[in-house]
């Protein structure tokens, strides 16, 4: 999968545009369906971890990634320092993965997949890249609840809120604004506004 340019220049790691896709693959927001439900959608989302191009996913791997996209969600969704719960489901989720790790060289490590659903193990292995790699925190969800969109934070503050700014986040100021001068109006008794 190829990085894909971000509005603040910044690139994204091909691994998390691939995780965000997954995440996005869940009914959300009022405009998004679950798009799983699809075999050819459901294919091309799952491609980047291991599903063949010439094979549509079981029901069973469907079932297993459904589960385990929750189990992500939860994780992503969840208040500072309360994620425990969902790192420890995700572990008992990926307990039929089995991995190994080789040493390419002096002071490297890579982990490979030896055992398990290949999907499965890919998704794993997607996580595992992006939380060694210290880019997992920047997987967020926006910030207006009539969207909820997966998207991955490229500000070098980390402090992005909406996963488009010109739909979202823009909606999501003028609301707060025409919002404060309505209060501000309704507090100086002006009700011409």
């Amino acid at each position: 999968m190829a990085r894909e340019e971000s509005d603040s220049g910044r690139r994204n790691p091909a691994t998390a545009e691939a995780i965000v896709d997954l995440l996005n693959s869940r009914p959300h927001g009022t405009a998004f369906p679950e798009t799983l439900q699809d075999p050819e959608t459901a294919s091309a989302v799952l491609r980047p971890f291991g599903q063949p191009a010439t094979e549509r996913p079981s029901p069973q791997r469907m079932a297993k990634i459904r589960a385990l996209r929750t189990t992500l969600m939860d994780i992503i969704t969840a208040p500072d320092g309360a994620a425990a719960p969902g790192w420890a489901q995700l572990a008992e989720r990926a307990s039929s993965v089995t991995l190994r790790q080789d040493f390419p060289e002096p002071g490297k490590v890579r982990l490979r997949q030896v055992g398990g659903d290949p999907v499965l193990g890919g998704i794993t292995l997607a996580v595992a890249e992006l939380v060694s790699d210290g880019t997992w925190p920047r997987i967020r969800i926006c910030a207006n609840v009539r969207c909820d969109h997966a998207f991955y934070d490229t500000t070098r503050s980390r402090t992005q809120r909406w996963h488009a700014y010109d739909t979202c986040g823009n909606k999501s100021n003028v609301a707060a604004y025409r919002a404060r001068k309505k209060a501000g109006a309704a507090a100086t008794g002006d009700s011409s506004r």
